[in-house]
């Protein structure tokens, strides 16, 4: 919960199907950022 608030602060939408969706963008972000960020391993023996 402390990365998805990183994003800001609080939730800005008042509507609940607004919150889901702000909720799910901020949760897809910190996915891509998670991915670009990860390393690849690779097996050499």
């Amino acid at each position: 919960m402390r990365c998805l608030k990183s994003f800001g602060e609080r939730i800005t939408a008042r509507e609940p199907d607004r919150q889901t969706a702000e909720t799910h963008i901020r949760i897809a972000l910190m996915n891509r950022f998670k991915a670009l960020g990860a390393a690849e391993i690779i097996r050499i023996a």
